[in-house]
C-alpha cells in the first residue's frame, strides 16, 4: 500500500513496476545507467538536468561528482536497492520533506525517457506509481532487507529460489556477484558510492551476521 507523506526518518520499501510486467532494462548498459540514476539523480539540485551528457562530454568516471558542479544535496538516503528485470526495489530513508516522492518521481521520468529515446517506445514503461510500504520497527526491517537483496537475488540464480535456497552458500556466493544489487555491500566488503547502510548496518555489523540471518529467515519467502 502506497503511504504519503512520509515523515522525516521514516523507512520505506519502494516497488517500481513495468507496465503489463514488460521489462524496464534490455542490456547491461541499461542496468549500468540504473545504477548512475541511483546516485546522481539522488540530488535536490535541479540544475544539473542533463547529467548523463554533461559526464559523458567530462569523460567522469562512474560515480565521480564533477567539481564544477554545485555540491551535492541528497533527497533520500539509499540503504538497498535491487533491480530486476521487470521492477526494482529501494529501500530508502526519509530525510527531507518530500525527499522520497521527489527522488522516485525523477528516476521514474528519467528511466523512461531514455528507454524510450533508445527503443524508439513511447509512453510510461512503468505500471503507475511507486509503491511505499513504511517500515515500523527494527524487525520488519530486517525481514525487508533480506527480501529486497536475498530473496529477490535468489530468483535469478538457475533454478530460481526453491534450488537457491536448498543450495544457499552457492546462491550467496553466485547473488554476490550480481552488481545490480546492494547484497555485496552487506554480503562482503564493498562499499557502493549509492549505499549508506545508516540503521541497517548498525543491525548486520558484519557480513558474516547479514548471511546467518538471511539463511535463518529466507525458507520464510517460498511459494
Amino acid at each position: 500500500m502506497r503511504v504519503e507523506p512520509f515523515t522525516i526518518n521514516s523507512y520505506v520499501h519502494v516497488i517500481k513496476r513495468g507496465a503489463r510486467g514488460m521489462e524496464i532494462v534490455r542490456s547491461d548498459s541499461d542496468k549500468w545507467r540504473f545504477l548512475k540514476s541511483l546516485y546522481y539523480l539522488n540530488n535536490n539540485n535541479q540544475r544539473i538536468a542533463d547529467w548523463e551528457n554533461e559526464l559523458f562530454q567530462k569523460k567522469t568516471p562512474i560515480f565521480d561528482w564533477p567539481s564544477k558542479w554545485p555540491e551535492r544535496d541528497k533527497l533520500t538516503e539509499i540503504l538497498a536497492f535491487m533491480l530486476m528485470p521487470n521492477h526494482f526495489h529501494l529501500l530508502l530513508r526519509e530525510i527531507r520533506e518530500n525527499g522520497v516522492s521527489l527522488f522516485m518521481q525523477g528516476l521514474g521520468a528519467s528511466m523512461t525517457m531514455h528507454f524510450n529515446d533508445k527503443y524508439e517506445e513511447k509512453g510510461s514503461i512503468f505500471q503507475g506509481a511507486y509503491k511505499g510500504k513504511l517500515i515500523d520497527s527494527d524487525e520488519y526491517l530486517r525481514q525487508v532487507a533480506v527480501y529486497i537483496m536475498v530473496k529477490n537475488s535468489f530468483e535469478l540464480f538457475p533454478g530460481g529460489l526453491e534450488k537457491a535456497t536448498k543450495d544457499f552458500d552457492a546462491a550467496w556466493e553466485w547473488s554476490l556477484k550480481y552488481q545490480f544489487s546492494s547484497l555485496a555491500d552487506y554480503g562482503s566488503n564493498r562499499k557502493s558510492p549509492i549505499v549508506d547502510k545508516g540503521l541497517l548496518g548498525e543491525i548486520f555489523k558484519t557480513p558474516k551476521e547479514f548471511k546467518n540471518f538471511a539463511k535463518d529467515t529466507i525458507g520464510e519467502y517460498q511459494v
